[in-house]
């Protein structure tokens, strides 16, 4: 028997993806070596070359910790939005289906919106005067107003708000594709909804839900804005402590180094999801 012939991957010639390679080397790739060769600059003048304090300085107890807390930051996000933004997927499949285009304008709306403006609009409602407070005030809950700006709590809720959209919906398209009819059946087998849902709904929504913590988690940690404004310069993470190396301290050889190693760490992570991302279809699909 002959051996089967391999089809090309494309019928185009490659010679038609070098428009694009270019713009990839020139834009992307060449401003990153750019970075590269100023991060091992170890004066602030760059007069000289060949150090690697900066590396070791980002990587010290200071700048790992700012590192970790951004993480940390983007997996607090991202569980939140999952809860938030699964229990809305879920409600929005089982809405009448005249509702739910609605539903999906509803969603995407605040992607309409520019993110400077929805900070700014928690910044009223998680002020002392803001709506929370006077809700609270006015349920006697507390007697005076609490501190919900410029907090950790504030920052997470603020940043699960305008993230919500990018796990809503992946999460819609995913539960959309699980056939119906398997939740029948396993209702008439005698399992208990807890249980059709923990065995066959999560299962087959997965992949839907590591393409949408990927997609909150990256937009979490790297929201320069939210976490200006809501954070209130009393807490310190990646974007802010490189933005203060360029503006405040025109420290450019290690401003370099902390994008790099941020780019780095946002890379891993990406791929962390991606191979979750893999087994997860292999699991749902198994």
């Amino acid at each position: 028997m002959s051996a089967t012939k391999r089809l090309p991957v494309t019928a185009y010639p490659l010679w038609l993806a070098s428009p694009l390679a270019f713009a990839m080397l020139l834009f992307f790739l060449t401003p990153l070596l750019m970075l590269g060769v100023v991060s091992f600059y170890s004066d602030t003048a760059m007069t000289q070359w060949g150090s690697f304090a900066n590396w070791a300085k980002t990587l010290d107890g200071f700048g790992l910790t700012v590192l970790l807390d951004t993480l940390w930051l983007g997996v607090q996000v991202t569980a939140l939005s999952l809860v938030l933004g699964f229990a809305l997927a879920w409600s929005f499949l089982k809405m009448p289906a005249r509702l739910q285009p609605l539903i999906i304008f509803i969603v995407m709306l605040p992607l309409l919106t520019s993110v400077v403006v929805r900070t700014f609009a928690w910044i009223v409602i998680l002020g002392r005067q803001g709506i929370v407070n006077h809700f609270l005030m006015d349920l006697g809950l507390i007697e005076t107003p609490i501190k919900l700006l410029y907090t950790r709590l504030g920052l997470v809720v603020t940043l699960a708000n305008v993230q919500l959209p990018l796990m809503v919906l992946p999460l819609i398209t995913a539960l959309q594709r699980i056939d119906m009819n398997l939740t029948d059946a396993s209702a008439s087998l005698g399992a208990s909804e807890w249980q059709t849902f923990k065995k066959i709904t999560v299962p087959l929504a997965l992949p839907g839900v590591i393409a949408g913590c990927l997609l909150t988690f990256s937009a979490a940690i790297t929201a320069f804005i939210s976490q200006s404004l809501i954070g209130g310069g009393q807490m310190l993470f990646m974007p802010m402590y490189l933005y203060q190396q360029v503006s405040a301290l025109s420290n450019f050889p290690f401003a370099a180094a902390i994008s790099l190693t941020f780019l780095v760490t946002v890379i891993l992570c990406v791929s962390v999801f991606n191979m979750l991302g893999r087994l997860s279809r292999g699991y749902a699909n198994g």
